[in-house]
C-alpha cells in the first residue's frame, strides 16, 4: 500500500490548470493522508500560496529536488 493517497503529475498539465487541479487533490484527502505531488520544477510558488491561504492546515515535505524532477509530500493536517 503507497503512503500516498493521491498522487497528482502536473507535468501533464497546461499551466493554468496546474494549482486548480492541486489544490482539488488536496481538498480531496482526508486529515492525516498525504499527496505526491510531480513536478519540472521547484513548486515553491506552490508553497507560498498553500502558506498564504492555508496556514497550518498542511506539512510540506521535499522527497526529491530536481534538477529535472522535483517530488514532494504534502499532507493534510486538519
Amino acid at each position: 500500500m503507497s503512503e500516498f493517497a493521491a498522487r497528482i503529475d502536473v507535468r501533464l498539465y497546461e499551466p493554468k490548470d496546474k494549482h486548480p487541479k492541486i489544490f482539488e487533490t488536496f481538498k480531496s484527502l482526508k486529515k492525516g493522508e498525504k499527496m505526491e505531488l510531480i513536478n519540472d520544477h521547484d513548486p515553491k510558488p506552490l508553497y507560498y500560496q498553500m502558506s498564504a491561504e492555508m496556514t497550518g492546515q498542511f506539512q510540506w515535505e521535499y522527497l526529491e529536488e530536481g534538477p529535472e524532477v522535483w517530488r514532494v509530500s504534502i499532507k493534510k493536517l486538519v
